[in-house]
């Protein structure tokens, strides 16, 4: 009776260790902390200048105006603030990167319209994720999301 008692409490100790292990480890495989991969949720610094710009003149003769979009960083360390700009039309939206573990990286392209801009980020990979677009369509500033994206995580068990 004492032996069962002992087997039981030795494999209920050895199911909880290889649990704790499991839950630590990383898609890759790697045993890791939540801590050393987690990206603050908030901020300590939020800069004052835009973190991405683009502007490109715009061909009114008399008049030295522009399309531009700027990102400016905001307390979420995910979430940017977008202003908008075609010659004296402003406008403002919001931007909100996933988070894969890093650092956001918001990265600002041009468009395939004259007036256009495509706004994206760079994945772990570097690879450059196209998210919202910026344009101008009949003398009309306007923003459509070209892409949704989320991340999730799952435990992933090797016998």
């Amino acid at each position: 009776m004492k032996c069962i008692i002992i087997f039981v409490i030795m494999v209920s100790l050895s199911f909880c260790s290889d649990r704790k292990t499991r839950n630590q480890r990383s898609p890759t495989g790697n045993t890791s902390t939540e801590k050393e991969n987690k990206v603050p949720e908030k901020r300590k610094s939020i800069r004052k200048e835009a973190v991405a710009r683009y502007r490109e003149r715009t061909e009114n003769p008399l008049n030295e105006w522009y399309f531009g979009v700027d990102l400016f960083e905001t307390k979420n360390t995910f979430h940017y603030l977008i202003k908008l700009q075609y010659e004296e039309i402003r406008g403002i939206d919001t931007l909100r990167l996933p988070d894969f573990g890093q650092p956001p990286s918001p990265v600002l392209k041009k468009g395939p319209e004259k007036y256009s801009c495509i706004i994206g980020f760079l994945d772990n990979n570097d690879s450059f994720r196209v998210y919202k677009k910026v344009y101008v369509r009949n003398n009309t500033l306007k923003i459509t999301a070209l892409r949704h994206y989320a991340v999730s995580t799952r435990e992933i068990i090797k016998n």
